[in-house]
C-alpha cells in the first residue's frame, strides 16, 4: 500500500435559495424516503455507491452500530430509482444550531451518466432544508453542508456548485491507499 494525497473540500449552502435544481431526467425516475430504518438496505446502498472510490468508514460497522445511528431523530436515507430499481441516495443528519449534513451522497455505478446525480442532489438539499418539517423539536436549517475529495467521482464537484453549494474550507492530507473494496469481488467497474 502506498500513501497519496487526498484533497478534501467542503461546501454549504447558507439559504434555501442557495439551492439551483437540476431539471429532472426524463423516464421512470422517483426519489422516497426510506422511512424504515433498515441497517441491511443502508450498507447496501453505502457499499454499492461508496465501494469504487474507498467508502470504508462503514464498512466494519456492526448491525447495532447501523441501527444505532438510522434511529437518531432527523437522520434520514432518500433514495433515487430508476424504473424500480435504486439507483443512489442521500443521506441527511442535523446537528447543533440548525444544521444538516448530507454526510452520504452517490449513484451505483452502473447509473452514473444518466442524470440522475443532479435530480438527487437538488432534492436531497430540498429535504435538507425542510428537515425540521419532519422533526418537530428540530430547529429551522439555517445551514446545508457536504464534503468531497479527490477520491469522488470526477462530476462531483461540478454537480455541488451547479447546485449552489460554495466553497468553504479545502484540506489536503496523505492517506494509505488500500485496494478499492468494491461492493463485491468483481462487481462493476466503471
Amino acid at each position: 500500500m502506498t500513501n497519496i494525497p487526498v484533497t478534501t473540500w467542503s461546501l454549504e449552502q447558507t439559504d434555501p435559495s442557495d439551492l439551483l435544481p437540476a431539471m429532472a431526467p426524463d423516464g421512470d425516475v422517483r426519489i422516497a424516503r426510506s422511512e424504515v430504518p433498515s441497517p441491511e438496505f443502508s450498507r447496501y446502498l453505502y457499499a454499492s455507491v461508496g465501494g469504487d472510490i474507498l467508502w470504508i468508514d462503514r464498512l466494519h460497522w456492526t448491525f447495532a452500530q447501523w441501527q444505532e445511528h438510522l434511529d437518531r431523530p432527523g437522520v434520514e436515507t432518500w433514495v433515487v430509482y430508476d424504473r424500480g430499481t435504486p439507483a443512489g441516495y442521500a443521506e441527511l443528519e442535523p446537528q447543533d444550531d440548525g444544521v444538516v449534513e448530507i454526510v452520504y451522497f452517490g449513484l451505483i455505478p452502473a447509473f452514473r451518466g444518466r442524470r440522475l446525480g443532479g435530480h438527487l442532489l437538488s432534492y436531497g438539499a430540498a429535504r435538507a432544508w425542510d428537515l425540521a418539517d419532519r422533526w418537530p423539536g428540530r430547529a429551522p436549517t439555517k445551514r446545508v453542508w457536504l464534503h468531497t475529495c479527490s477520491l469522488d467521482g470526477v462530476h462531483a464537484m461540478d454537480n455541488y456548485q451547479r447546485r449552489g453549494f460554495k466553497l468553504f474550507d479545502t484540506q489536503v492530507e496523505e492517506v494509505t491507499q488500500a485496494p478499492t473494496p468494491g461492493p463485491w469481488p468483481g462487481a462493476y467497474r466503471a
